[in-house]
Protein backbone atom coordinates (compact mmCIF):
# COMPACT_ATOMS: atom_id res chain seq x y z
CA UNK A 1 0.00 0.00 0.00
CA UNK A 2 1.25 3.76 -0.75
CA UNK A 3 2.78 5.94 2.12
CA UNK A 4 2.42 9.47 2.82
CA UNK A 5 5.24 11.00 4.64
CA UNK A 6 3.32 13.55 7.55
CA UNK A 7 4.76 15.41 10.53
CA UNK A 8 2.98 15.08 13.74
CA UNK A 9 3.27 16.56 17.16
CA UNK A 10 4.09 13.90 20.51
CA UNK A 11 5.29 14.30 24.08
CA UNK A 12 8.10 13.62 25.12
CA UNK A 13 7.36 10.57 27.27
CA UNK A 14 5.16 8.80 24.18
CA UNK A 15 8.55 9.49 21.83
CA UNK A 16 10.49 8.29 24.78
CA UNK A 17 8.57 5.09 24.82
CA UNK A 18 8.48 4.71 20.99
CA UNK A 19 11.99 5.02 20.93
CA UNK A 20 12.76 2.65 23.81
CA UNK A 21 10.65 -0.07 21.44
CA UNK A 22 12.97 0.83 18.26
CA UNK A 23 16.29 0.44 20.65
CA UNK A 24 14.81 -3.37 22.02
CA UNK A 25 14.37 -4.16 18.38
CA UNK A 26 10.52 -4.68 18.72
CA UNK A 27 10.18 -2.61 15.66
CA UNK A 28 12.58 -1.54 12.87
CA UNK A 29 11.58 2.17 13.38
CA UNK A 30 9.81 5.18 14.68
CA UNK A 31 7.19 5.39 11.73
CA UNK A 32 6.13 1.74 12.46
CA UNK A 33 5.56 2.02 15.92
CA UNK A 34 3.44 4.49 14.94
CA UNK A 35 1.69 3.33 11.90
CA UNK A 36 0.93 -0.32 14.05
CA UNK A 37 -0.53 1.97 16.96
CA UNK A 38 -2.53 4.26 14.69
CA UNK A 39 -4.32 0.91 12.78
CA UNK A 40 -4.62 -0.56 16.29
CA UNK A 41 -6.76 2.18 17.44
CA UNK A 42 -8.73 2.49 14.20
CA UNK A 43 -9.71 -1.09 14.08
CA UNK A 44 -10.43 -0.81 17.66
CA UNK A 45 -12.66 2.28 17.19
CA UNK A 46 -14.65 0.26 14.64
CA UNK A 47 -14.82 -2.74 16.65
CA UNK A 48 -16.26 -0.73 19.19
CA UNK A 49 -18.66 1.38 16.96
CA UNK A 50 -20.31 -2.58 15.40
CA UNK A 51 -20.58 -3.21 19.04
CA UNK A 52 -22.92 -0.36 19.73
CA UNK A 53 -24.65 -0.78 16.35
CA UNK A 54 -25.50 -4.34 17.35
CA UNK A 55 -26.54 -3.86 21.07
CA UNK A 56 -29.51 -1.11 19.49
CA UNK A 57 -30.56 -4.81 18.30
CA UNK A 58 -33.55 -6.64 19.49
CA UNK A 59 -32.78 -10.30 19.56
CA UNK A 60 -36.57 -11.37 19.51
CA UNK A 61 -37.11 -8.95 16.38
CA UNK A 62 -34.16 -9.66 14.62
CA UNK A 63 -34.99 -13.32 15.44
CA UNK A 64 -38.55 -12.95 13.70
CA UNK A 65 -37.02 -11.31 10.98
CA UNK A 66 -34.42 -13.96 10.23
CA UNK A 67 -37.02 -16.98 10.38
CA UNK A 68 -40.05 -14.62 8.05
CA UNK A 69 -40.75 -16.69 5.10
CA UNK A 70 -38.70 -19.43 6.34
CA UNK A 71 -41.42 -22.15 6.66
CA UNK A 72 -42.20 -21.08 2.70
CA UNK A 73 -38.96 -21.68 1.73
CA UNK A 74 -38.55 -24.97 3.99
CA UNK A 75 -40.91 -26.67 2.05
CA UNK A 76 -39.22 -26.29 -1.11
CA UNK A 77 -35.90 -27.88 0.56
CA UNK A 78 -34.87 -31.16 -0.39
CA UNK A 79 -35.60 -33.99 2.30
CA UNK A 80 -32.53 -36.14 3.16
Amino acid sequence: MPTAKIAITIDQMTLHLVDKLVQKNVYPNRSRVIQEAVAEKLARIDRSRLARECAKLEPTEERALAEEGMSEEMSQWPTY
